[in-house]
């Protein structure tokens, strides 16, 4: 495995107020988002020459260096697999530096999914594309299996069968998420938590997911630059240091889900991606301090955490249900409020979240913080990174 351990380190984070209806293009949220990525690295915009975003992104990198000043680019690129992709801008950001591709990276992500054209919308013709995703989906779409949540409730109902996990569990979760959420200003859900048996109430998504299981959508942009640590020392912020990154797909993978693997009771992909990156780090669970872990839905915090070897397969309930994700706990987990509290923006604001946490200027700061964990989207090929003090 090629290590990036300690080459490369986030310089800057900039994000937009993120909202229900912006009210600007998603470019103009994008070039926003870099803006103020720049100017808290202290960079200007003609010493930036790499780019990385997601496939998904609507925002061409050209109109993007266009719109900020950015001069001539040596490396852009675009990772797949939507929220998968969140660590991966920063993998591969952080490969060119490291290799000399380029000196600073600039990654974004940039959304107008409320007001705009809304993510995760099922479509029908997905299983007529003359295509292998065309082909994937056939299987699914005539079953009703059409949209992210559908196909989460079903690997979420063969885990509770398994483990004999509650709906409750999953609420616990949620419920986590938005106290968190409640003490950050920059949150959407900022004062508004919810109790269990709010989230019991809910109606119902796609069974067993109630609609306080899934994740908001929001407006907003968040970006991020990536440079050398030796140069990031010298810049305006404590950086926050590469400690490891990893990519990774689990056998038998599918878009969202693998339904004819032998088990679904777990993510296999965040497992192949939990091996390297503790490989990687030379790093531990238990050197973690806090975990920014992708909840775009509850019950894959509760997989994750169970991948990830923060606790053995089928006691995640167990670990959330004594508060051990909680602030005080003993892996307090998404202390910004995550997808489900703060915003949407496909996982780069908990990027943004570990950077603060490495900083020290988190809104919900954990104490004696060194290490933190990000993952990316879940149930895809996906990423994670470890993000470390200098």
């Amino acid at each position: 495995m090629y290590s990036l351990s300690g080459r490369t380190a986030i310089a800057g984070i900039g994000a937009t107020e993120f909202s229900k209806d912006s009210g600007r293009s998603e470019l103009r949220l994008a070039a926003d988002a870099v803006f103020a990525a720049l100017d808290d690295a202290g960079v200007a915009p003609a010493e930036v020459d790499g780019l990385v975003t997601f496939t998904q992104d609507a925002n061409d990198e050209i109109a993007v260096a266009r719109e900020t000043g950015i001069g001539e680019l040596t490396f852009f690129s675009r990772v797949p697999y939507g929220g998968g992709a969140a660590c991966g801008t920063v993998l591969q950001a952080a490969m060119a530096v490291a290799t000399g591709a380029a000196s600073t990276v600039v990654c974004y992500r940039a959304f107008n999914e409320r007001s705009g054209s809304r993510f995760g919308r099922p479509s029908t013709g997905l299983g007529a594309e003359p295509s292998s995703l065309g082909a994937e989906m056939s299987w699914h779409v005539p079953h009703g299996l059409v949209t992210p949540a559908a196909w989460v409730a079903m690997v979420a109902r063969r885990y509770m069968h398994a483990y004999g996990a509650t709906s409750e569990d999953f609420g616990r979760v949620a419920v986590a998420m938005r106290r968190h959420a409640a003490t950050n200003p920059a949150a959407w859900f900022h004062g508004r938590p919810i109790t269990l048996e709010e989230h019991q109430r809910s109606r119902w998504i796609v069974e067993p997911l109630h609609l306080l299981d899934c994740c908001q959508e929001s407006d907003g942009a968040v970006a991020l630059v990536v440079t050398s640590a030796e140069r990031a020392r010298d810049l305006r912020h404590r950086p926050a240091v590469v400690t490891g990154a990893v990519q990774g797909s689990g056998a038998g993978q599918m878009m969202m889900t693998g339904f004819y693997r032998g088990d679904m009771t777990g993510l296999p992909e965040m497992g192949v991606v939990a091996r390297g990156l503790w490989e990687m780090s030379g790093l531990a669970p238990a050197d973690v301090q806090t975990a920014i872990l992708y909840d775009h839905f509850t019950p894959f915090v509760l997989l994750q955490l169970e991948e990830l070897g923060f606790c053995a397969r089928g006691e995640a309930r167990d670990l959330v249900a004594g508060g051990g994700i909680e602030l005080d706990g003993g892996l307090p987990v998404n202390p910004h409020g995550g997808q489900l509290g703060e915003a949407y923006i496909h996982g780069m604001n908990g990027i943004a979240e570990a950077v603060r946490q490495i900083r020290g200027t988190a809104a919900n700061q954990v104490t004696g913080v060194h290490n933190v964990l990000v993952t990316a989207g879940t149930g895809v090929p996906t990423s994670a990174l470890v993000l470390s003090t200098p």
